[in-house]
């Protein structure tokens, strides 16, 4: 039986020519998962097997966006391989990176501007992850830097590194950043005596902690905005 590929369809069931003709935003997310899969099996169509996709993960991109290859090639959807899940997860990294080039702030004023740029970085990570962004007197952004990745529970960041990493950037100011793959925005003891432990570090170096910043899924908490730092 011959493989069911898009160019074997009906003109007005191809995603692509649907794509190119009336643009992107026409196309279902199963649609557009089709166009990356491109080939189906003898009894599934690609869209066939994108919706099987679909599924497996609840009908969210946001759960899709969390699986690494292995993960998808672990779901034994027939028809889809290694290859076909390396081409997923690059597309789904792509539209990461075009969402962190989005909330790129050349200046920041307000936490807003550097959550949201946080948020499209790390809201996926299944593992916490710590990172700080070294600002200048000008409070652009010199450097980005992930400083540590530890379980889904937590991580450590060493105040030492930190320091040495903004007097290496010439930072004047910083903020702290870590995300709660649990989802939950609450910032735990750890995370508030760290905070406290880095700021107080900082002074010596004449170093500003301007905020620490904790992204989820769910949104984001500011320490600066709720007066704890």
């Amino acid at each position: 039986m011959e493989k069911q590929t898009i160019k074997n369809w009906a003109v007005d069931d191809r995603p692509r020519e649907k794509l190119a003709s009336n643009g992107s935003d026409t196309l279902s997310n199963s649609e557009l998962l089709a166009i990356l899969i491109n080939i189906g099996t003898p009894k599934k169509s690609a869209v066939d097997l994108a919706k099987e996709l679909l599924a497996a993960v609840d009908n969210s991109l946001q759960k899709l966006a969390k699986l690494s290859v292995q993960e998808m090639v672990n779901l034994k959807i027939k028809g889809l391989g290694p290859a076909k899940a390396i081409t997923i997860a690059a597309a789904l990294e792509l539209g990461v990176r075009r969402s962190m080039a989005d909330n790129k702030k050349e200046v920041i004023t307000s936490s807003r501007d550097i959550a949201q740029y946080l948020q499209a970085q790390l809201q996926y990570k299944k593992h916490e992850v710590f990172a700080v962004i070294f600002l200048n007197r000008s409070n652009k952004i010199n450097h980005y830097e992930v400083i540590s990745e530890g379980g889904i529970t937590g991580t450590v960041a060493d105040p030492r590194i930190i320091l040495r990493k903004a007097l290496e950037h010439e930072a004047v100011s910083l903020v702290l950043c870590h995300n709660h793959p649990s989802g939950s925005l609450k910032p735990s003891r750890q995370d508030e005596e760290l905070t406290t432990k880095i700021k107080e570090a900082s002074k010596y170096f004449d170093i500003k902690v301007l905020d620490h910043i904790i992204v989820s899924e769910e949104g984001y908490y500011s320490f600066a905005d709720e007066g704890i730092l």
